[in-house]
């Protein structure tokens, strides 16, 4: 089958949900608009909110360390900075462009995920910057869009007899069509989307967050050994640069690689 992109997905606030897209304007050198360009930065981060810099995601409230926030489905309104949170049967709004908006969201995601009082989050606006877990590499790579094969994990659930909901990965664009993991042997190659160039940069290095259920917020599967157990390595996508930039949409064809 010729390959297609099937979701694009941006994640504004890192460690929390993904909002689907069905166009996006990608510009040279620059990722996903506004993925990853918000973040509640732990109490101890070290992270000066009114001169943000990249952080390892460590220093972050991330699904690696709080598999409860699994358990919130949340969208950020880019333009107006309100956070909708709806848990449970509970909907919550906090006005995140507002010094109050931004402490109460804090104090909330604290509650969630169990942290003292004293143990409360920053809610940093990155501005130019991109909170993305290799942004400590290079601006290159902070910029860089996560590209998840979705044949990938098809041959993962296969392996171990269980259905890997493709989200557990967190990636920008899903892409079906390309032969299971021949995206681990295409770097430095670039593939095109619709007059779209990328680059492929590395190979995604897989972490806890993927062992999450994003239904239960459970950790249900150790993901990154199960990769390894079946496939000798614990990557599960990549990552790529944008040369030349344009419009992508859900259902354009995607370049062989």
């Amino acid at each position: 089958m010729n390959a297609v992109v099937k979701e694009l997905i941006t994640y504004p606030v890192k460690g929390l949900s993904g909002q689907q897209l069905e166009t996006v304007k990608l510009e040279e050198s620059r990722g996903f608009p506004l993925d990853r360009a918000f973040a509640f930065a732990r109490y101890d981060s070290g992270m000066d909110p009114a001169n943000p810099r990249p952080m390892p995601k460590s220093r972050f409230l991330v699904l690696a360390r709080d598999a409860a926030l699994a358990r919130l489905n949340t969208r950020l309104d880019t333009t107006t900075k309100q956070l909708f949170i709806q848990d449970g049967g509970e909907n919550l709004v906090f006005d995140c462009a507002t010094d109050e908006g931004m402490a109460e969201a804090a104090h909330f995601l604290s509650t969630v995920v169990g942290l003292e009082a004293d143990k409360t989050p920053n809610f940093i606006d990155g501005g130019d910057l991109r909170f993305t877990d290799v942004c400590m590499t290079s601006p290159q790579y902070m910029h860089a869009i996560s590209i998840i094969n979705l044949a990938s994990v098809r041959a993962l659930s296969e392996a171990i007899g269980r259905d890997v909901d493709p989200h557990r990965f967190r990636g920008n664009l899903l892409i079906d069509g390309w032969e299971a993991f021949s995206e681990l042997e295409a770097l430095d190659r670039e593939v095109e989307v619709n007059g779209v160039k990328l680059r492929i940069l590395q190979r995604t290095r897989r972490c806890p967050a993927t062992q999450v259920n994003l239904q239960t917020a459970e950790r249900d599967l150790d993901v990154p050994a199960l990769i390894e157990e079946h496939f000798g390595h614990r990557d599960m996508g990549v990552y790529a640069e944008v040369l030349t930039g344009g419009d992508i949409k859900v259902g354009d064809a995607v370049g062989s690689l």
